[in-house]
C-alpha cells in the first residue's frame, strides 16, 4: 500500500514540475529582458530536472538520497510582496518576484503533503523537493533584492 501512495505523490509532483516548466517558458516568452529571460531558461531547466528525477525515481532508479539538501536562506520577499500580474514588458524585478512567488507556492505544496504523512520514504521525497523549491525562491528572491534595490555609489 505504501508503495502505491508513494507512486501517487511522484505522479501529482511530476505534473507540477511539469507545469512548473511551462509557467516559466510562457512567462519566457513575455518578457523582453536578456537576462530576466535568461533566469527564466535557468528556473525552467531545473524544473524539468526534477521531473526527470521524479520519473526516474519511479522507476526505481534511485531513493530519496538523490536530491541534495542544504541550508537556505529565506528572504521571504515573496512573503511580503505582493505578486505583480503578469503582462508583455514586465519589469525586470517584477518577473523576478512572480517567480518568487511561483517557488514560494511549490514549497508550500510539497511542504504540506510532507506533513500529512508519516516518517518514511514519501515523506522524506516530500521534503527534499520542497527545499529544491525552497532554494529556487532564494535565488529568484537575490535576484530580485539586487534589480530592485541596486547598490548606490554612496553605501
Amino acid at each position: 500500500m505504501e508503495e502505491k501512495k508513494v507512486a501517487m505523490i511522484i505522479d501529482v509532483a511530476i505534473e507540477r514540475e511539469e507545469a512548473a516548466f511551462n509557467f516559466y517558458q510562457d512567462l519566457r516568452k513575455k518578457v523582453e529582458d536578456r537576462t530576466a529571460k535568461e533566469t527564466l531558461q535557468f528556473l525552467s531547466d531545473e524544473e524539468r530536472k526534477h521531473k526527470e528525477f521524479l520519473e526516474n525515481y519511479k522507476k526505481g532508479s534511485y531513493g530519496a538520497k538523490g536530491l541534495r539538501m542544504t541550508d537556505v536562506v529565506d528572504y521571504k520577499v515573496a512573503e511580503y510582496m505582493t505578486q505583480p500580474d503578469l503582462k508583455k514588458d514586465m519589469e525586470t524585478k517584477d518577473v523576478y518576484l512572480v517567480a518568487a512567488h511561483r517557488e514560494l507556492n511549490s514549497y508550500n505544496f510539497y511542504k504540506s503533503l510532507a506533513d500529512m504523512h508519516p516518517d518514511g520514504e514519501a515523506k522524506s521525497i516530500l521534503l527534499r523537493m520542497a527545499n529544491e523549491e525552497k532554494k529556487h525562491k532564494e535565488k529568484v528572491e537575490y535576484l530580485y533584492t539586487n534589480t530592485a534595490f541596486p547598490q548606490t555609489s554612496g553605501g
